[in-house]
């Protein structure tokens, strides 16, 4: 049977507690199962706009054991474990 309407995260957040997780050094709690890419990037470059020529580099470690390293893609998403570690990098014009 195939599940129907299978969302990346879930809306209902409230079964979620909130984490800390650890952008370039600094603490952050995160509220949410998920986080993206985009809101990584704002929690280190708060002016960061979607729109921006510039790309970052998003990388994680300590993550979610079935994935506990990698990196976050432009419209990616990752599940939040506590103490996760994310580094962010620019890279130039896209």
């Amino acid at each position: 049977m195939v599940a129907e309407d299978k969302k990346p995260y879930p809306i209902d957040v409230e079964d979620h507690k909130t984490v800390t997780i650890v952008v370039e050094g600094t603490p952050h709690e995160w509220p949410e199962e998920y986080i993206t890419y985009e809101q990584v990037v704002t929690l280190d470059v708060p002016d960061y706009s979607p729109d921006s020529q510039i790309t970052y580099t998003v990388k994680y470690k300590e993550g979610p054991r079935n994935k506990p390293e990698g990196t976050l893609s432009r419209g990616g998403t990752v599940k939040v474990v506590e103490k996760m570690v994310f580094s962010v990098s620019g890279t130039g014009q896209s």
